[in-house]
C-alpha cells in the first residue's frame, strides 16, 4: 500500500481531530494509532503520513507527532525505514496491549518538563562548536591522538586557568586542575581520596548523597536559611563540608560573606575540605558576580565545575581546581589513562573558551535565562499572586513556596496537567531531623525553566499555574 491513509482513518470518527482536551496530546494521538492498529482500520503495512502532514491536519506541534511515531516505533507498533517513511510493522498476530494503572503521580508522560538542571538542547552553540573543532584538530598534536594524560589536556587546563581567574576570582596554575567528566565524577574521586564522614547543605541534590554513600562517605545535614548553609554547625569529626556557596541549591542565594570566611576558618583549623560546587555560578541576573569561595584559600577548598548548564551535559567535560596536595592522589585515583573526557572534545572547548565563543555563549544563555524567569515571575503574578518566588537572582530555577501541607497535592495536580515538576522535599536530606523542624518546615516547588522550547514554555506555565492551590 503506497499511498497515505488521512488523519480520520487513523484516529477514527470517534476522536476529534484537535486531539482538544486537557490531557496529554501525545498520549491520546498513541492511543488512537494503537486502536486503529488494534481494530484492523490500519492494516500492516500501511504507511502513514508524515509527521508533519499529520501535525498539520491535526493542529499538534510537530515534535509531538514525531515523538508519537518514535514512541511506537520501539513498541513495535510501528516500522520506520530510511527513504520508505513509518508504516504499520508487520505481525503475526494482534499485539495485546499492556494496560498500567495510572496513579496521581504519574497520570501520562509529561507534555511539559519544569524539572531543573537541564539546558535546552536546541540552543546549543553548533556552528561555534564546529568551528572550534576545526581548528582544534588542525593544530592538535600528535600525542593528542594516543594514550591521554589523566590530569586532561594541557591546553584545556590553560584555557580553565585564565576564564576561572577572570570569571570567578579562582587563584589556580594549570598543574592544579584535573578534568574530569562532571561533578558526580568529581565527587567519587574525592570521596576516594579524602575519604568521611562529610557535612552537606540539608537541601541539595539527592544523586550527590547516594553516589558519596556508594563510596562510603556518609553525609550529615548542615541546615540552611535566607544566607546560606549554617556553617557553625561544623565539626572536628567532618572531614569535608559539601557546598554550592554561589547559588544554594535548591533554595537560592549566595553564602553570606561572614560564613564564606568562617568555613575557611574551619578548613584551617582542623585540615578539613571545603568542596565547592560552582552550581550555577555563571548564571546570575540581578546581582553583582559572587566570587568562588576558592580565591579566599586555595590549599583548603575545591572548586568543581563543568559545561552541563552553560552548553550540553552530553560532552561530560568537568573540572576541579585542587589544593596542591591533592592533586597527585587525585589523578592516582583517575588511572594511568583518560577514559572518561574525549581528547578531541577537550581541544574544541580550549579553542571555544580562548576565541571567546564561551563568553559569547554564556552571555546569550544568561539573556535567555533572565528573559524565563521573567515570564514565570510575570505568569505568576497574573494568575497565581499569592504565591512567593524565591532564589531568582540567580541560576536556572525559581523555589515556589506554598502553603503548609500543599506540596505534594500541588505535584500531584502538575502531573495531572502533564506537567513534571519537582517538590522541595525532594531535595531535603533524610537525617534532617523532620520533628525538630515541624514548626519550621518548608513546602515548595522547584521549578526549572531552562529546558522547554520557546514554543511550549507559554503552555508550561499556564499548566504549572492551574496546578497551584488556590489563594
Amino acid at each position: 500500500m503506497n499511498s497515505w491513509v488521512n488523519s480520520a482513518e487513523i484516529l477514527g470518527s470517534d476522536l476529534p481531530l484537535e486531539l482538544s482536551g486537557t490531557g496529554n496530546r501525545r498520549a491520546l494521538l498513541m492511543d488512537a494509532l494503537r486502536e486503529a492498529v488494534r481494530s484492523g482500520r490500519l492494516a500492516p503495512g500501511t504507511r502513514l503520513p508524515p509527521y508533519r502532514s499529520l501535525a498539520a491536519d491535526l493542529g499538534l506541534a510537530r515534535n509531538t507527532v514525531a515523538d508519537a511515531y518514535a514512541e511506537l516505533v520501539a513498541e513495535g507498533w510501528l516500522a520506520a525505514r530510511q527513504g520508505s517513511g513509518t508504516r504499520v510493522a508487520e505481525r503475526a498476530v494482534p499485539v495485546t496491549p499492556v494496560h498500567r494503572p495510572r496513579t496521581p503521580e504519574r497520570a501520562a508522560r509529561p507534555v511539559h518538563d519544569l524539572v531543573q538542571g537541564q539546558p535546552d538542547p536546541s540552543v546549543f552553540p553548533r556552528t561555534a562548536w564546529l568551528a572550534s573543532a576545526r581548528r582544534a584538530l588542525a593544530a592538535a598534536p600528535d600525542d593528542a591522538f594516543g594514550p591521554g594524560d589523566p590530569h586532561g589536556r594541557p591546553e584545556l587546563r590553560q584555557a580553565l586557568a585564565g576564564y576561572l581567574a577572570r570569571v570567578r576570582g579562582v587563584r589556580a596554575a594549570p598543574e592544579r586542575i584535573v578534568l574530569c567528566s562532571g561533578a558526580a565524577h568529581g565527587l567519587r574521586l574525592l570521596a576516594e581520596v579524602v575519604g568521611g564522614p562529610w557535612a552537606a547543605e540539608e537541601y541539595g541534590l539527592p544523586f550527590h548523597r547516594a553516589l558519596l554513600a556508594s563510596h562510603g562517605v556518609g553525609t550529615r545535614p548542615l541546615g540552611v536559611d535566607a544566607d546560606g548553609a549554617r556553617v557553625d554547625g561544623l565539626t572536628r569529626r567532618d572531614r569535608a563540608v559539601l557546598l554550592t556557596p554561589a547559588h544554594q541549591f535548591p533554595t537560592g542565594g549566595p553564602l553570606h560573606p561572614g560564613r564564606r570566611a568562617a568555613v575557611v576558618d574551619w578548613a584551617r583549623a582542623t585540615g578539613g575540605l571545603v568542596v565547592e560546587d560552582d552550581y550555577d555560578g555563571e548564571f546570575r541576573y540581578d546581582r553583582q558576580p559572587v566570587g568562588a569561595v576558592q580565591g579566599l584559600d586555595p590549599e583548603h577548598v575545591v572548586l568543581m565545575g563543568s559545561v552541563s548548564k552553560s552548553l550540553s551535559p552530553t560532552l561530560r567535560i568537568g573540572w576541579m581546581v585542587l589544593p596542591q596536595r591533592l592533586v597527585g592522589p587525585v589523578v592516582t585515583a583517575k588511572g594511568e589513562r583518560e577514559q572518561f573526557s574525549s581528547a578531541t572534545e577537550q581541544l574544541t572547548l580550549a579553542d571555544f573558551v580562548e576565541s571567546g565563543a564561551y563568553d559569547r555563549q554564556v552571555r546569550r544563555m544568561r539573556q535567555r535565562h533572565r528573559r524565563r524567569r521573567n515570564q514565570l515571575v510575570a505568569a505568576l503574578e497574573r494568575r497565581a499572586p499569592h504565591i512567593r518566588v524565591t532564589g531568582i537572582a540567580a541560576g536556572l530555577h525559581a523555589v515556589l513556596e506554598l502553603p503548609p501541607g500543599t506540596e505534594r497535592s500541588a505535584v500531584r495536580a502538575a502531573a495531572w496537567q502533564g506537567l513534571a515538576v519537582e517538590g522541595l522535599a525532594d531535595y531535603l536530606h533524610p537525617g534532617a531531623g523532620q520533628a525538630e523542624r515541624a514548626e519550621d518546615s518548608r513546602d515548595g516547588l522547584v521549578v526549572g525553566y531552562a529546558t522547554p522550547a520557546e514554543s511550549a514554555y507559554p503552555e508550561a506555565l499556564e499548566a504549572l499555574c492551574r496546578a497551584l492551590p488556590p489563594g
